[in-house]
């Protein structure tokens, strides 16, 4: 076991922490982190997971392993405060013999203080390599599905914007707050029944209207901080019996730094996508400017989605990652009373 032990960041460990976040995304050898990274063409110096130092909120986590003065083992979490949920989006470990070590303890601390602080769940998504999934599952955190990581490159071919008269054609609107439920359903119609308990997605998380977007839940979540966020409805063709079911939503995140923008799209298994990825790949492109040409479209689609994969692929996406998706329950879930018949 390596020696030194984990504990909170301090402001005096800023430097020893962006040097070895730095050193992770090189791939070393004695390195291992969440991986990706996807990095060097053709998305660039931009890696998932992984962002500058300033960017955090308060509500972020830092974790190092220290060990004879030094910083060897880094862990960030983003909190959502709203949920009690807490989401690991970097992890990283240098020493070729004790980097799975100083990860797993790191993590070991995590939950240790995640059960004081009273969180819910954790969520973490990381490739399949570098010994990542036995990691956290020896940590009780259980597999529960993988997402295929969709990269579109600056070259594709352009989109026009959307017009009014188009959006309409397409059945496209903003939504409103009477579509919480609409969303609601629509995602536990997509959504295996086992998948749907486990992230506990209420009507509640599907209102805009008190706070940031962060539904439905992404492998690529953490890059939604520093984009401009927004979601479109389609609806259906028959409307519905109260005129807001829907046959889909796309999630529109526009960067605003170095990194590329985010699309996120759900239909029901039915419904063809086709309209919605060309209305969010036109509305980045309207927004961006002439100034995000350059940084590429990135798309989440959960396996059990398919074939929604094959519309993006139509739209000159190509498949860059595969992603696991992993949880853990910190909180015991008590089954309700009910009634039950007296035996005389």
């Amino acid at each position: 076991m390596a020696p030194g032990k984990a504990r909170a960041a301090r402001i005096t460990d800023l430097a020893a922490i962006g040097e070895l976040s730095r050193l992770s995304l090189r791939d070393a050898p004695e390195a291992r982190s969440l991986g990706l990274p996807v990095a060097g063409p053709p998305i660039g110096v931009f890696s998932l997971f992984r962002f500058p130092l300033g960017a955090f909120t308060p509500h972020d986590l830092l974790y190092v392993f220290e060990e004879g003065g030094h910083i060897s083992g880094l862990l960030r979490v983003e909190r959502d405060p709203r949920r009690d949920e807490w989401t690991i989006v970097e992890l990283d470990g240098l020493g070729a013999a004790d980097a799975g070590d100083i990860r797993f303890r790191l993590v070991q601390h995590l939950l240790r203080d995640a059960a004081r602080r009273g969180a819910a769940r954790l969520h973490v998504a990381c490739a399949d390599e570098s010994g990542n999934v036995p990691l956290f599952m020896q940590a009780g955190f259980a597999r529960y599905g993988e997402e295929l990581i969709l990269f579109r490159p600056p070259g594709a071919p352009a989109i026009p914007a959307p017009t009014e008269a188009s959006a309409r054609a397409a059945r496209i609107r903003s939504p409103g707050s009477a579509d919480a439920v609409a969303l609601f359903r629509l995602h536990r119609t997509i959504t295996p029944a086992p998948v749907a308990r486990l992230e506990m997605l209420r009507i509640a998380d599907w209102d805009r209207s008190d706070g940031p977007w962060r539904v439905p839940r992404s492998s690529l979540a953490p890059i939604l901080r520093f984009a401009d966020v927004d979601m479109f409805v389609q609806e259906s063709v028959d409307g519905g019996q109260d005129g807001t079911e829907l046959d889909g939503f796309v999630e529109v995140g526009v960067a605003k730094e170095d990194q590329p923008h985010y699309l996120k799209v759900c239909v029901r298994p039915e419904a063809d996508a086709t309209d919605l990825i060309r209305f969010g790949l036109g509305t980045i492109a309207a927004r961006a400017g002439a100034s995000g040409g350059g940084r590429g479209v990135m798309a989440p689609v959960r396996t059990y989605e398919s074939p929604l994969e094959h519309r993006f692929e139509e739209a000159a996406f190509a498949n860059v990652a595969t992603v696991t998706l992993l949880i853990k329950e910190t909180l015991v879930r008590v089954a309700e009373p009910a009634m039950v018949p007296a035996i005389g």
